[in-house]
């Protein structure tokens, strides 16, 4: 017997998750439930994180979460539950299984059964934003070796578990070289690990046209945090709907499981709709609890509802469909089923999958960091970059000078264009000239002088080279 924590949410939540459990405890699930509340009405009442403490020690000690969807209330700075909770429990790995149930349920991709592992905890979502000058918001993007090495081998591990062929990674590490460049180098080291698996790496953005395209030439595919995000939702959508979807977020001591759609609080109380998103992540709930034979009579009995044409509202379709129902009569349509298998669609098997093996990372041996230059960033509102540079070059100290000026990341000064528009955020990169080093000192010293000289810096960053190579990005244009 395993002990879950269980949240029925709002809006559809309560409706579904009932069928969900109606369906998972007529299999046989071996399940003890503790409920909590959250969501709307915890946010309403004050909490701003829209849970109670004592309900996060419920999580904690219980460690399997299975969750409906919940209602953010807009505005009034609410932060939204599924974000704090992937990164507070440490659920690195988000896995969205997206295949297609065709005929039985209407696609343009026929051929269509594919897998994506999304970096859960940072990237963009880190949420770092700041205000810097009247015209310019900067948000942080995280990466971290620790954070691409778990999520790139829980996909191979995955792969691997799954009898999978291929894992494909999809970054931006043209532009982002930094940042995407890490993840893709991670990948690579890592697919090396894993020779029985093919690996391939594609730009995100033909990746994705591709994947919208083509989704039978990808199996597993694994990416930083937004673009998995995104893609996800592309992937489950072009099954046949995003209602079908489940989702699993995986750390090394807890796990959440949930559909990915939201409460869709317009069809609340009216027994309309479709418990199948939730169910997936409550099937995915008792493949990682070591239930596999009630996971797997579940699917497969869910398979043949589906193919039996029993279906709900949004994905009916006259001529295929051969009955329209309600949530609670889908339910027990697969609770009829329990025990049958689909005849067309393929039915699942998890019998003989293997535990994953999943090290815990290991810290690398620091790396020599020499400070090499730093980037002031300033708040000015003229036009001209030469008389921004002739102002700015009044700092200068100790032989360290200014090299270059950028605006929103492109090279403006030197020899920049003046066809180029500016922003009134600037970035003044100073470099020591003839040899000599750097210091946090100089760097002090050349914010004092901005001091003096009446410039608004918003912020600095230093520049480092680990092991005599330079980690940080050129101007565009340099």
């Amino acid at each position: 017997m395993t002990k879950i924590t269980v949240a029925k949410g709002d809006g559809i939540g309560p409706e579904i998750m009932e069928a969900t459990l109606e369906i998972i405890l007529a299999a046989g699930a071996k399940i003890e439930i503790d409920e909590i509340e959250v969501g709307e009405k915890v946010y309403l009442a004050g909490n701003t994180s829209g849970i109670a403490s004592e309900s996060w020690e419920t999580i904690r000690r219980n460690k399997i979460f299975l969750k409906a969807p919940i209602t953010t209330p807009q505005g009034g700075g609410y932060k939204s539950l599924n974000v704090t909770t992937r990164k507070f429990m440490g659920l690195y790995s988000n896995v969205r299984p997206c295949m297609s149930l065709h005929p039985f349920v209407s696609t343009k991709h026929p051929v269509m059964d594919i897998v994506i592992v999304r970096e859960n905890e940072e990237d963009l979502y880190a949420g770092i934003e700041h205000q810097q000058t009247d015209e310019v918001i900067q948000c942080l993007k995280l990466i971290s070796r620790p954070g691409c090495e778990k999520i790139v081998r829980y996909a191979f591990e995955y792969a691997k578990q799954q009898n999978r062929k291929k894992v494909t990674c999809f970054t931006k590490d043209n532009i982002m070289k930094q940042t995407d460049g890490l993840f893709h180098q991670v990948f690579d080291e890592i697919a090396k690990e894993y020779p029985e698996i093919e690996n391939e790496h594609w730009i995100i953005d033909i990746g994705a046209a591709k994947m919208a395209d083509t989704p039978e030439a990808f199996d597993v595919i694994v990416v930083p945090n937004l673009y998995g995000d995104v893609l996800s939702d592309v992937a489950a959508q072009i099954t046949g709907s995003v209602g079908l979807a489940g989702s699993a977020n995986i750390g090394e001591e807890c796990s959440m499981f949930e559909a990915i759609h939201g409460s869709a609080p317009r069809r609340a109380g009216q027994n309309v709709a479709n418990p199948s998103g939730l169910l997936q992540g409550a099937i995915m709930m008792l493949n990682h609890i070591g239930q596999t034979e009630v996971a797997e009579k579940v699917q497969n009995a869910w398979l043949k509802t589906l193919e039996d044409g029993i279906h709900t509202y949004d994905i009916f379709k006259e001529g295929t469909s051969q009955q329209k129902v309600g949530t609670k009569e889908f339910a027990k349509a697969v609770i009829t089923n329990l025990g049958q298998k689909p005849s067309v669609l393929k039915a699942v098997s998890y019998a003989n999958n293997s535990a994953l093996n999943l090290p815990k990372y290991e810290r690398k041996p620091a790396a020599r960091k020499e400070l090499v230059g730093v980037d002031i960033f300033v708040h000015w509102s003229g036009s001209d970059p030469i008389e921004l540079a002739e102002k700015v070059q009044r700092i200068e100290s100790n032989g360290i000078k200014l090299s270059m000026i950028t605006n929103r990341g492109i090279k403006v000064w030197p020899d920049g264009f003046k066809e180029t528009f500016c922003t009134d955020h600037w970035r003044c990169r100073f470099k020591p000239q003839d040899g000599l080093g750097i210091t946090q000192t100089d760097v002090i010293k050349l914010l004092d002088n901005s001091i003096s000289e009446n410039i608004d810096t918003i912020k600095t960053e230093n520049l480092y080279a680990f092991d005599g190579k330079a980690a940080y990005s050129l101007g565009q244009g340099q």
